[in-house]
């Protein structure tokens, strides 16, 4: 859940000129640009970089947007997210028409000594399934909602990288059960599980997932049966069929082991179906073992990595390092070699 440190300041993307909004590739660069955007704001604060000394304003009115408002953490009043409006100086165009009025984008982690501490005890959280119980998810969900409430019928995209995807999806989630399907585009979104997808062999690797299956679904039928006992919600009643109608976008790269797990996760749906042992699946699918280990002891867990629905979208190309292939500015190049698979649960 690093940050993007070495492109603070550089400017969007010039071929991106003007948008097609019906184009996905260029609703992919946008929104990448304006996570970078918050990245930048967080920074030009931290360098006290105000006025006409602000590198941050070039990201968003680019592409005629505005920002109306920064989004600030109440432990260490560092800027985590934007909203920003889109006004663009002519509506003439047709594919203007498909553009979001408001995107609300969230930033990840930045290990700077200003940051570092609340970031990094976010991260945690996260790890620990348990991002939704902090204040800065609670800022981020109040303003999402706010939107939606004063705008009511606006398009609305979420956007976030790493720690910041982890925000969009529990925010997308909850506005689901609000009853609003928001655009969200996840960038390097975290999957808390043992990296499976770094084996190299595909028979070890097959085998770790079935095996994790397997344990998942006996453990879920197993916790299932002591709530039920107790008259007690049923611990695989993950409201999935009801998240089942959101499709974010995730967008992973193979050399990032943070979000690498998305790509075996959804494959594995179909090759277990393809063995028989779809019921099996479906379980394994709505829990995970350490949401139903924190949930034996009695500990509140919402995993954000359990996502019925996406369109996948992996960056194949030459990923030089760690770095390059966790950042964000690999997300708004013109020129990527993507694959991308439609997932939907039913």
């Amino acid at each position: 859940m690093a940050v993007e440190r070495d492109i603070f300041g550089i400017a969007g993307p010039t071929y991106l000129n003007p948008v097609n909004w019906n184009c996905e590739n260029s609703r992919r660069s946008v929104a990448a640009c304006l996570v970078q955007a918050v990245y930048v704001l967080e920074r030009d604060r931290q360098l006290n970089r105000q006025s006409v000394d602000s590198v941050a304003p070039p990201w968003w009115e680019f592409f005629h947007f505005e920002m109306i408002r920064k989004l600030v953490d109440d432990a260490d009043l560092s800027i985590f997210g934007a909203i920003f409006e889109f006004n663009p100086p002519s509506s003439k165009e047709a594919s203007v028409q498909d553009a979001p009025r408001f995107v609300i984008a969230f930033r990840g982690t930045i290990t700077e000594k200003e940051t570092i501490s609340r970031d990094l005890s976010l991260d945690l959280h996260l790890v620990q399934n348990g991002l939704h119980r902090t204040s800065r998810f609670t800022i981020a969900m109040q303003a999402v909602q706010n939107v939606a409430t004063v705008f009511p019928g606006s398009s609305i995209w979420l956007a976030g990288h790493s720690l910041g995807a982890g925000l969009a999806i529990l925010t997308g989630r909850n506005m689901v059960k609000k009853g609003a399907l928001l655009d969200s585009f996840l960038f390097n979104p975290p999957f808390v599980a043992a990296p499976i997808e770094r084996i190299s062999d595909e028979r070890v690797k097959h085998g770790f997932r079935i095996a994790r299956s397997f344990i998942t679904a006996g453990l879920t039928i197993a916790m299932k049966g002591k709530t039920e006992g107790n008259n007690q919600r049923s611990v695989a009643e993950e409201p999935f069929n009801i998240l089942s109608s959101w499709t974010p976008y995730l967008f992973v790269n193979p050399g990032d082991h943070i979000c690498s797990e998305y790509i075996g996760y959804f494959q594995h749906r179909k090759n277990m179906e393809d063995l028989g042992a779809g019921f099996i699946e479906k379980l394994a699918t709505q829990n995970s073992i350490g949401d139903l280990f924190y949930k034996a002891l009695g500990w509140e867990s919402e995993p954000l990595h359990l996502l019925p629905s996406a369109d996948l979208i992996v960056n194949v190309g030459p990923s030089p390092d760690f770095k390059y292939a966790h950042g964000i500015s690999q997300w708004w190049q013109p020129e990527l070699d993507l694959q991308c698979n439609k997932y939907r649960y039913s």
